[in-house]
């Protein structure tokens, strides 16, 4: 007599754990490496660099501490990752700026000039962060600085220079210089001077620059 066995049922597999995709990691760590960024920017430019610690950017940044060494191997790494951004951000608006004015290379100056300063008035800590709290921190930061300074010479050739002239590289050095210098002296005078007064006397420089060549 023939039996019959059923067979055993199937083992059901255990579901998978569900994941969150690549992406959407990412996503999170770059939101969180944002919101750190943003967060250096006001308390270092509130507070100074060298008075503000990991866990304030943190707690100003919503985020515990693990996360800072998520992104950041150091302080000055962060330092760095705030300086570029917000260099970024004014040197693209100066640059809107200019183009805006039009086609004229004295214009266009006197706009960007314009735009820089009243970047700077409108956002103290910014102009703190930018040009006080930067210096003196590490080689990695000068190097940081001093390539923010390179792109900004660039987009001003790019912008004002006549087809067929090269600005004078010291001269153009020179004068960046001066306008940082004049912005240090606005700013540690309250900014008491209106602004078209102070961009008229940095366009002075600007203008300089502008003859070289001709």
């Amino acid at each position: 007599m023939n039996i019959t066995t059923n067979p055993a049922p199937a083992e059901k597999k255990p579901e998978p754990k569900r994941r969150y995709r690549g992406s959407a990691v990412e996503q999170r760590k770059a939101q969180r490496r944002q919101q750190l960024i943003d967060a250096a920017i006001r308390v270092y430019g509130e507070n100074g660099y060298r008075h503000s610690g990991v866990k304030q950017v943190c707690d100003a940044a919503g985020l515990t501490q693990r996360y800072f060494y998520e992104s950041f191997a150091h302080s000055d790494e962060l330092l760095i990752a705030s300086y570029e951004q917000a260099a970024r951000w004014m040197r693209e608006d100066n640059m809107a700026a200019a183009e805006a004015a039009g086609a004229d290379p004295v214009v266009r100056s006197r706009a960007m000039l314009l735009a820089y300063f009243q970047r700077l008035k409108e956002n103290p800590t910014i102009a703190r962060l930018l040009l006080i709290e930067i210096r003196g921190i590490s080689p990695a930061v000068d190097e940081a600085i001093e390539k923010a300074l390179e792109a900004t010479s660039d987009d001003i050739a790019r912008l004002l220079a006549r087809p067929g002239q090269r600005f004078n590289g010291l001269l153009q050095a020179g004068i960046l210089g001066g306008v940082i210098h004049i912005a240090l002296h606005w700013m540690a005078n309250g900014y008491r001077t209106p602004v078209d007064v102070v961009t008229d006397t940095a366009l002075k420089l600007g203008v300089s620059l502008l003859d070289q060549g001709r």
